[in-house]
This record gives C-alpha cells, sequence and structure tokens, in this order.
C-alpha cells in the first residue's frame, strides 16, 4: 500500500453480529473504556450473560469516534469518519443493525492545485512515489536492523536522481498516502512493517448522520458509568480490584482494558502488579500517531461539487495537503482540512482563529483571494485530549505485527485482558480493528 458521571441504560437487545463469547452467567467484568473497542467487548460478555460495569473516562460514549452537534442540523465526525472497505467488513453488519446511513467516497474523484491555485496532475507522481517506496524497501529488507521509511527511500538512487521539483511532488504524495494513512511522519515509520495489516475491500463509507450511531447501539442496555476516571488496577484474590480517581473503588472477577495506546504509554492507568515483559515493551515502543481535522463550514461551495477529494501542493510538506469535501456525499457545503505527524503537532499549538486562518490560506491559494470566509469552524487537538493522547498507532521501526499481539490478550493469568486498535495485528489504526479486538478479548476472558 501506498497505499458527567451517569449510567447510560436501555432495553435489552437481541443477540447480534458481536454474539460468540462462551456462557459467563454470573461473571463480573469491569471494562475500562467506552469507545468502540470497550463497548464490543462489553456487548458480547452481556450477551454471554455476564455482569458488565463500562467505567468511561468522558461525559460521552464512542472515545476517538466523536460526533459533534454543535450544528444542529449539520453532524461532524471529529474522530473517525470511514468505514474503511465496506464488503465484509465488521462495522457494516454492524451500521445494518444500527440502521446508519452511509455515503460511499472515492479517491477516483480527486484533484489538486498548486500555491499558485494552477491545477496539478499527480497521477504518475502517485505511480512513481509507489515504485520508488517498494524498489527501496526491497533494497533493506535484509539489512540487520530495520530503519525509518526515510532513511531507506532517501538511502538510494531513486531519490538522489530525483531533482527538487520531483522531491516536492514525492513528499506530496508520501504525505497523502502514508503519513495521513498511518498519522506519523516517514522518519518515524517502520521501512519493514509500516503497512502490515489486512484490508477489506470495497468502497470507504462515511455517516451523513454521524459516526456515533455506532456506539450508541452498541451501548443500549449496558451499564455505563460516564465521568468516571479509574486511576489503577490491581489483583484481588482471585478478581481485580479497581481504583478510581475520585476515591471510589469496585471490585470485579476480571476487567477488560481499553484506553487508547497514548494513555497506556503516559501512565495515566496504574497496574498495581507488573505486566507481562512483552506487553510492557510494546506500550513502550510502539508509536501513538496524529491526525488532526479542521472542518470549515462555507454558505456554497467555491471549489468543484463533484469532487471528493482536494489536494494542495503548497510551499510547506503536508500543511492543510488533504481535503475532504461532504458537498457530494452529504449534501453539505462543508470542506474538512488534515494534518498529520509533525505539522498536526505544530497546528496544535495555535488556537482555533489561527488554526483556521492558516486553513483558510490554503484554500485561497488554491481556489482565489474572494474566497469567503466560513460560516463555522470546529478544531481537533487528539494529542491534548487527556483520554486519547494521540490519534491512532502506528508502527516505527523496530516494531511490527509481533510487537501489536504482544499487546494484546490477556495478563495476571488472565484476570485483565487487552483490547483496542493497537492490539489488533491484522486491522490495526482502524475503528473495524477496535470493534474486533473488543469481541476477540471478550472471547478469551469467558474462555
Amino acid at each position: 500500500m501506498i497505499p458527567r458521571r451517569g449510567v447510560l441504560a436501555g432495553m435489552a437487545m437481541a443477540a447480534g453480529p458481536w454474539a460468540g463469547a462462551r456462557a459467563a452467567t454470573g461473571l463480573r467484568v469491569a471494562v475500562i473504556g467506552g469507545g468502540m473497542a470497550g463497548l464490543g467487548a462489553a456487548r458480547a460478555l452481556v450477551d454471554s450473560g455476564a455482569e458488565v460495569t463500562v467505567l468511561e473516562a468522558r461525559d460521552r460514549i464512542g472515545g476517538r469516534v466523536w460526533t459533534s452537534r454543535v450544528w444542529t442540523d449539520q453532524p461532524v465526525d471529529l474522530g473517525a469518519s470511514w468505514i474503511h472497505g465496506a464488503r465484509g467488513n465488521p462495522l457494516t453488519a454492524l451500521a445494518d443493525a444500527a440502521t446508519a446511513r452511509r455515503a460511499v467516497t472515492s479517491y477516483d474523484r480527486a484533484a489538486a492545485w498548486d500555491a499558485e491555485g494552477r491545477p496539478v496532475n499527480l497521477d504518475r507522481d502517485h505511480e512513481h512515489a509507489g515504485d520508488v517506496i517498494e524498489r527501496a524497501r526491497a533494497r533493506v529488507e535484509d539489512a540487520d536492523t530495520d530503519t525509518s521509511l526515510r532513511a531507506a527511500v532517501e538511502g538510494g538512487r531513486d531519490w538522489q536522481a530525483l531533482d527538487t521539483a520531483a522531491r516536492r511532488r514525492f513528499r506530496y504524495v508520501v504525505n497523502a498516502a502514508v503519513e495521513q494513512e498511518y498519522a506519523a511522519d516517514w522518519d518515524r515509520l517502520s521501512a519493514w512493517h509500516f503497512d502490515d495489516g489486512g484490508a477489506y475491500g470495497g468502497p470507504d463509507q462515511l455517516f451523513p448522520d454521524g459516526y456515533d450511531a455506532l456506539p450508541r447501539y452498541l451501548a443500549q442496555g449496558l451499564d455505563i458509568r460516564l465521568g468516571t476516571v479509574v486511576q489503577g488496577l490491581a489483583p484481588d484474590g482471585a478478581g481485580v480490584a479497581v481504583t478510581l480517581a475520585d476515591g471510589g473503588s469496585l471490585r470485579a472477577d476480571r476487567a477488560v482494558v481499553a484506553v487508547p495506546l497514548g494513555v497506556l504509554q503516559a501512565g495515566d492507568l496504574r497496574f498495581g502488579a507488573g505486566l507481562d515483559q512483552r506487553r510492557t515493551a510494546a506500550i513502550r515502543d510502539l508509536g501513538m500517531g496524529l491526525l488532526n481535522k479542521c472542518w470549515l463550514r462555507f454558505d456554497r461551495p467555491f471549489w468543484p461539487a463533484t469532487l471528493d477529494w482536494l489536494g494542495f501542493l503548497g510551499p510547506t510538506d503536508g500543511l492543510w495537503q488533504e481535503w475532504v469535501s461532504m458537498t457530494r456525499a452529504a449534501g453539505a457545503p462543508v470542506l474538512v482540512g488534515f494534518n498529520a505527524g509533525t505539522v498536526a503537532r505544530e497546528i496544535e499549538s495555535l488556537d482555533d482563529a489561527a488554526t483556521v486562518a492558516s486553513a483558510m490560506a490554503a484554500l485561497r491559494a488554491m481556489f482565489g483571494t474572494r474566497v469567503p470566509a466560513p460560516l463555522g469552524a470546529q478544531v481537533t487537538r487528539w494529542s491534548r485530549d487527556p483520554f486519547a493522547r494521540g490519534s491512532y498507532s502506528c508502527l516505527p521501526p523496530g516494531t511490527s505485527t509481533r510487537t501489536r499481539r504482544a499487546l494484546s490478550g490477556t495478563d495476571w493469568n488472565g484476570r485483565i485482558g487487552f483490547a483496542g486498535e493497537a492490539t489488533s495485528p491484522d486491522h490495526p489504526s482502524t475503528v473495524h480493528g477496535a470493534y474486533a479486538s473488543g469481541l476477540s478479548i471478550a472471547r478469551e476472558i469467558t474462555a
């Protein structure tokens, strides 16, 4: 490839696509985290007969699936946006069950402009960059140690043969197809393994009415305690003691840890007994990437309304380079700008007004100085979110699918299990990977 406190409750649900955990009647399970992994695990465990309590630090469910309704007539997904590959994807069955409306976006509906507003055809650059990357990876695959994708490419003759303009176009492709896909700079990504993982076929699909339809569906009937920050876990007899930040505590037979990798890396959740050394190493070594969005709303489109993707080959590599139009897919005059890695972290230091000004400078370079000011804007800063500390995981040099497997599974003789997109060896960094990991750990702790 380059390629507040409270409880949510509702009516009990019939068995659904999460079914599969063994009978666990009477088993008490604490699930730490109410994102898609935690909700998937909780749903499967309740379906198997377990008594489950979901402890969620935020005042909402969903985790990194976060639909803003600040614009009352236009839902805005500030976290995950797509089902990536709808054919055979477990989220497709879940979305069908939730009767969630979807709309297809296509990379074939794309165009790009340079800093002078001239159209730029980058088709050949995409093809060439793919070839260069594959040759660079082949050259280093038998080396004694892994290296970064950047080092692999820049150490080869292909890169050295490119002039300045060609290198700019190459970097555009790398940012669009690699850095934004894996939420990290190419010098932080493993040349050997950065794209390890499977993919589903079929189209990518957005949720015009909000991705939160999925966590809301899963949450029906679950005991979910919002605004509940978990401070630590410790073995307690044959079970697990859960300590809360407000001084409270509870006890469970099992616990599922379904918090983002960034939270584990920050040490915000303490473990009263040591974890398996391989798991500790995986938490340390995996990368937590960063991808941020800026949603801009206008009164009408000033861009080609038939396009889904707009590219900007601007003066700074990776800055406001990728845009998605919501006009065709959702019927809204809205653009979403993306930044990844170091650029995303730099933009996070700006306030909303400065962020929007920076984004508008890019759009006016693309489409002219008469582009109007937006009617509204919404901005994300995922690395500054204490309950995420980043967007999703990635594989730095020296890590691989094996590292993800070391993070997954159970510890403390099966009393605690780990779930989340970072634990998924086959579908990491995705909502479907997170959801499936929750189903998997539910089966494992009830085996």
